[in-house]
């Protein structure tokens, strides 16, 4: 697909993600949530390897935030 010349934001992304396709961004973002909680995240990691994705993670006072998901680069241990 050929780039266009406009620049497309993340937020217009997002936007058109929840209005033109319907997706529920707030439900994505407890789906996020809830899989880095269940991984049990030692206090201080950089980042969790959850099936195929490796959710970044940053820290401070308030808690865990995830800040990219990125494929992982190999599979799987035991795969």
């Amino acid at each position: 697909m050929k780039k266009s010349r406009a620049h497309v934001t993340d937020h217009a992304v997002i936007r058109y993600l929840e209005r033109e396709l319907d997706i529920d961004i707030e439900t994505v973002r407890r789906r996020i949530g809830r899989a880095v909680d269940a991984a049990d995240v030692p206090m201080g990691a950089s980042g969790v390897a959850i099936g195929r994705l490796i959710y970044k993670l940053a820290h401070d006072e308030s808690g865990v935030t995830v800040i990219t998901c990125i494929e992982r680069s190999r599979p799987e241990r035991g795969r």
